[in-house]
């Protein structure tokens, strides 16, 4: 059978010295392999676990719901956030109304670069809005999680170098494994003819797309909210309000 990874997660109510040790004999009994263990906020433990029988962890939850000390939380099957929860000890935040937005704060750019990582190794088309204050580390995050995943980046539109309006690309640039990097403002805002076509025929292409400023490319583009797959929000301080009123009109006197 093949082998698959498992997330569990689970509350401690009572740490009691070698409780660690009675489920790390548990699951060697049941030859679950453990990948990555970790504290994971108060008082839980989140573990990766990996075995080639789905029977067992099956079994693994139910001998555990006897377990007086602890209480499962989650036993599923990984999904990002719990890939990274247990890597950095902590869950990111998300929206808890829009469950595809996801917030972090500049102290947070580890767990950003990270997040982005994991996001571009996957293949196929994905747009990922990235919202933020000028000089909070947008673009570098993304340069860095490309970094992250072994692939290129592309500066498709950016404020980085001088405020860049690409018109045509190489054909090394339009390998549609490349990260493209957009700025949503300078692509709507400052955009020409040429311009607006290179952006269609990258938009259609199926490769991993990073809009900085997504309202502002919503607000003035064809393509609306749920073309995206991932909004990110990223802030100098928890409390900051993003607000495009500041520097919007700085593009106008261009």
């Amino acid at each position: 059978m093949e082998v698959k990874q498992w997330y569990m997660e689970y509350k401690i109510h009572k740490n009691r010295p070698g409780l660690l040790g009675d489920i790390a004999s548990l699951l060697g009994m049941l030859e679950v392999n453990i990948v990555t263990i970790n504290g994971v906020e108060n008082r839980t433990r989140g573990m990766l676990l990996q075995t080639n029988d789905e029977e067992k962890i099956e079994i693994l939850g139910r001998m555990l719901q006897k377990v007086d000390n602890i209480t499962v939380l989650k036993l599923r099957e990984p999904k990002l956030v719990d890939i990274l929860a247990v890597r950095h000890g902590r869950y990111i935040e998300r929206d808890s109304d829009d469950r595809k937005t996801f917030r972090f704060t500049r102290d947070e750019l580890g767990l950003l670069v990270d997040f982005l990582g994991e996001v571009f190794k996957r293949d196929g088309n994905q747009i990922i809005g990235l919202r933020g204050m000028p000089r909070v580390g947008k673009t570098e995050s993304i340069i860095a999680g490309s970094v992250c995943s072994n692939k290129r980046w592309t500066f498709v539109s950016s404020t980085l170098l001088r405020q860049t309006v690409r018109s045509q690309l190489s054909e090394e640039e339009m390998n549609p494994n490349n990260i493209f990097i957009i700025d949503g403002i300078v692509s709507t805002v400052r955009s020409n003819e040429k311009h607006h076509a290179l952006l269609q025929e990258i938009m259609a292409m199926p490769s991993t797309k990073v809009i900085e400023h997504p309202d502002m490319f919503i607000k003035e583009s064809e393509y609306d909210y749920s073309a995206f797959d991932y909004i990110i929000e990223l802030r100098n301080t928890p409390d900051e309000e993003i607000s495009y009123d500041l520097f919007t009109s700085g593009f106008h006197e261009f």
